[in-house]
């Protein structure tokens, strides 16, 4: 019966969303549907010349982290060397262009593997594009963004991240600390020794889009700590992830702020897929949800506290399509979108989902060619 009304759903969805594109049938007359962008590929995918407009991406943000210019305003800086030196960083590693004072928009001459030896802080104004290459950081630290902003990170791999030896941290993939108009799109993130992306600590205009998460226990928290009342400011923008086999929880845990979880896909949680703690407002819209086989874990929510005021929490659904027995338990009541300006973007329902994250993750995009 599940399938049965999902796949009525996802008829009526497909032809009813402005996000489809439509094709004409000259030999039979009908109108077909075409597999679906969402709107940040639109922007910019059908676009043969990607690779000579770079960064046009910067201007395909959605959400809170719309703004986020990265290096836009700077020169192209390419990395040529996988090697990594923390203390006397070379010119053409990725370390050199990611530390620099100035705006940059960091590309790759080639495939390549980057092992950090020390956790590499991302400094303001800067994109790093593995666009057009096979880039990975892993086996080793990762990135952490710490009192900056405007920052983007697109199309690269991060995965087995853990603190380097000298180093007292938490081994997480991506780690936003006191930071703002941040952008992670299109990244593949699993099996770190922490979380694979902690937005922290007075961090706000946040959006995380377009990534595949998989195999991985503390996926991503949202907010420093249950007393740090601080976070109250977060908003952070999750939309068009692939929350995918082998994760357990967080996907987000939320604190304080505010999230809209927006057209993920999500496969199989083991215990839960979106909780949160102290008060945090959650907004969960046109998601798609296969619950677990195992029935004690097939509610999408989680509390981390109980009582009558966890019942007050503003925790809200809409539009979400939930299969294999999955349910979401709302509380207080309906939430709305807090976007200003042009932050909001069309939200399909649910059943576009498996459309809209295809491409979830690194794309193997050609120079030359529509990505």
């Amino acid at each position: 019966m599940d399938s049965l009304v999902i796949t009525i759903s996802l008829l009526f969805a497909i032809f009813a969303s402005p996000l489809v594109e439509s094709a004409y049938n000259h030999s039979n007359g009908y109108t077909l549907a075409k597999v679906s962008l969402n709107p940040i590929d639109a922007c910019w995918r059908r676009n043969p010349k990607w690779a000579t407009s770079r960064q046009a991406l910067a201007n395909c943000a959605v959400g809170y982290g719309k703004a986020a210019l990265g290096g836009k305003n700077g020169p192209i800086y390419v990395v040529t060397d996988p090697s990594d030196d923390p203390v006397k960083p070379k010119p053409g590693t990725l370390r050199y262009g990611a530390v620099q004072p100035k705006p940059l928009w960091i590309t790759f001459a080639r495939d390549m593997v980057i092992v950090l030896k020390s956790e590499l802080y991302v400094n303001s104004y800067k994109t790093i594009d593995g666009r057009g290459a096979k880039v990975e950081i892993g086996n080793g630290p990762c990135l952490r963004m710490k009192l900056v902003k405007h920052v983007i990170i697109h199309g690269i791999s991060i995965h087995d991240c853990k603190p380097g030896p000298k180093e007292k941290l938490d081994g997480d993939g991506i780690r936003v600390f006191q930071s703002s108009h941040i952008w992670i799109d299109h990244c593949f993130l699993s099996r770190s020794q922490d979380g694979l992306i902690d937005v922290i600590f007075l961090s706000t205009a946040v959006t995380i889009s377009n990534n595949y998460f998989t195999q991985h226990d503390k996926v991503m928290l949202l907010g420093h700590d249950d007393k740090f009342m601080g976070d109250k400011i977060m908003r952070v923008t999750i939309a068009f992830n692939y929350f995918g086999p082998g994760l357990i929880e967080r996907m987000p845990r939320v604190r304080r702020g505010y999230a809209h979880v927006a057209n993920n896909r999500y496969e199989k949680w083991q215990m839960y897929a979106i909780g949160g703690s102290a008060d945090p407002i959650i907004y969960s819209e046109g998601n798609y949800f296969v619950a677990p086989d195992k029935r004690s874990s097939k509610q999408v929510t989680k509390r981390m506290t109980t009582g009558a005021d966890s019942k007050k929490w503003k925790w809200s659904t809409s539009k979400d399509v939930f299969m294999n027995g999955a349910f979401f338990v709302p509380s207080g009541g309906a939430v709305k979108p807090l976007y200003k300006g042009g932050e909001a973007f069309p939200v399909a329902h649910g059943s576009l989902v498996p459309s809209l994250t295809s491409s979830a993750g690194p794309l193997r995009c050609s120079a030359g060619r529509i990505c």
